[in-house]
């Protein structure tokens, strides 16, 4: 089993910049394929981000694609989103997730998900 803990939201203007890091427990990280969710008020979940085991693939939603980037550490269990060029549209609740499957858009593919991490982009 893996526990996840997201961490690195906030406030911050358009245009600006913020990394989330999500934490993993267990010794088999390295094994998951790793995902970045996010949740808006009133809206569905959406994909944003995930990444290979070994961090050697990724992919990404086409509303961030060239502005995020998703990276791992597996000496260190964490997985990390580097968001640059903020829109206020990104505002919502981010969530990893894990999974032993391959990188997947869906997010019933991924059995374990954090609590997630307020992102409020202001204008």
């Amino acid at each position: 089993q893996v526990q996840l803990v997201e961490s690195g939201g906030g406030l911050v203007q358009a245009g600006g910049s913020l990394r989330l890091s999500c934490a993993a427990s267990g010794r088999t990280f390295s094994s998951y394929t790793m995902g970045w969710f996010r949740q808006a008020p009133g809206k569905e979940r959406e994909f944003v981000a995930a990444i290979s085991w070994s961090g050697g693939s990724t992919y990404y939603a086409d509303s961030v694609k060239g502005r995020f980037t998703i990276s791992r550490d597996n000496a260190k269990n964490t997985v990390y989103l580097q968001m640059n060029s903020l829109k206020p549209e990104d505002t919502a609740v981010y969530y990893c997730a894990a999974t032993l499957a391959k990188m997947s858009t869906m997010d019933r593919v991924y059995q374990y998900w954090g609590q997630g991490t307020q992102v409020t982009v202001s204008s």
